[in-house]
């Protein structure tokens, strides 16, 4: 199979990717949940107006000069209104978030004042409408203040239940299956032996994958034979598995398992080779309802290859609409050579220049088994293929990736 643009790759895993059915979920548990509806407000916010501040409600119209003096007929404070109308020459004692009393059009704050006995004297003529909320001034009932797919954020949830939603309609969480493949991988703490290697895929897509709002769980490490990797591919559907994360033996070696074992349990393979680097050897196909990506072993091309199509698949199956990846303009740091044909993303470290333009290095080392130098990347440069030589200063799109 010929090599597939990285454009197409993408959009034949995004193709069928319609977001997972809407559940009720309590307001607490909601956070970076995805809203499966707009949510419109049940209330006016604030229902009447109110005092934003401790001082006296007044009528504008008896406080013309500095020195006048009102009769203090009553108090008002934050969840007890009073019930009598504000009537001339008259002056009411307000503390903040107080209902406004029927009549009063100006709050004057009590450091603006002084008291005798049952009289407030002003210090100053009062400005008509001064620290009073009016009603709706955040907003009204039946606004539509959440949009259906945004992933709620920590003010939002302030929002809704202002709005006094207790219960939100949200999207399922994907559940994301994460396999690892390879005779030659121990857990950590374990002492390698010659050829062995401790794996360490699994923890980064685990924490990528839940940064995005799924579920995750562990199939733990398949040998490299087919009926270790065909059962780990039956228990991932038998766990209900939106997506299942293959990490090594995606390629065509006598080893690799991964390729035969899913054909053989009658997955559609989309694709197996990909014109990009790192992760050439990235494939996608689907087994019924779950939809599969199998990432190289190398520890750098899994984890480039799960940020450039496994977040978009759990943001699309979640219902997001800010699905894409950002791409942003920066400058390079330093001069590079002519692409190839393979699209390249290239480990880099962000800084800003003199002038304030963000910078964007290739770290130095891109080996895709290089995870100390992954770890120092703040960002991926994007060289398109056959993109020519470029010189430090030119412009080039970066993703920025996750802290």
């Amino acid at each position: 199979m010929a090599l597939m643009p990285v454009a197409d790759a993408l959009a034949a895993i995004l193709s069928g990717a319609d977001p997972l059915p809407e559940q009720p979920v309590a307001l607490d548990q909601a956070h970076h949940r995805v809203l499966a509806r707009d949510l419109a407000a049940r209330r006016t916010q604030p229902p009447q107006a109110m005092s934003a501040m401790d001082g006296y409600a007044i009528r504008g119209g008896d406080a013309t000069a500095p020195g006048t003096r009102l009769r203090v007929v009553g108090e008002v404070a934050a969840g007890r209104p009073i019930e009598r109308a504000l009537g001339q020459g008259e002056a009411i004692r307000i503390f903040t978030g107080g209902v406004v009393p029927e009549g009063a059009d100006t709050v004057v704050i009590q450091e603006d004042c002084s008291r005798d006995g049952d009289v407030v004297i002003l210090d100053a003529p009062a400005k008509f409408g001064r620290h009073i909320r009016p009603a709706g001034i955040d907003f009204n009932e039946g606004d539509v203040l959440l949009r259906q797919g945004v992933r709620l954020s920590d003010r939002d949830l302030a929002l809704a239940a202002s709005m006094n939603h207790p219960l939100l309609p949200l999207r399922r969480r994907p559940r994301v299956a994460l396999l690892a493949t390879g005779d030659e991988l121990l857990m950590p703490g374990a002492t390698p032996g010659p050829g062995q290697i401790l794996y360490s895929n699994g923890y980064a897509l685990h924490a990528l994958a839940r940064e995005e709002g799924a579920e995750t769980f562990d199939l733990g490490i398949a040998a490299d034979t087919l009926d270790s990797t065909t059962a780990a591919i039956r228990r991932a559907r038998a766990e209900n598995a939106d997506i299942l994360v293959t990490t090594g033996g995606a390629s065509a070696g006598d080893h690799d398992m991964v390729l035969r074992s899913l054909q053989a349990e009658g997955v559609e393979m989309a694709f197996w080779k990909i014109a990009m680097r790192p992760g050439k050897p990235m494939m996608h196909g689907r087994l019924g309802a779950m939809r599969v990506i199998g990432l190289p072993g190398n520890p750098v091309s899994s984890y480039v290859c799960a940020y450039l199509f496994m977040v978009p698949l759990i943001r699309a199956l979640g219902g997001r609409s800010d699905v894409a990846h950002c791409r942003e303009v920066a400058v390079l740091g330093q001069d590079l050579p002519a692409n190839d044909g393979r699209e390249d993303y290239l480990r880099a470290a962000l800084s800003f220049d003199d002038t304030g333009r963000l910078v964007a290095t290739p770290v130095q080392r891109q080996d895709s088994s290089l995870l100390g130098y992954l770890s120092k990347a703040q960002a991926l440069l994007i060289r398109p293929p056959l993109a020519p030589a470029a010189t430090a200063g030119s412009p080039c799109l970066i993703l920025k990736l996750p802290l």
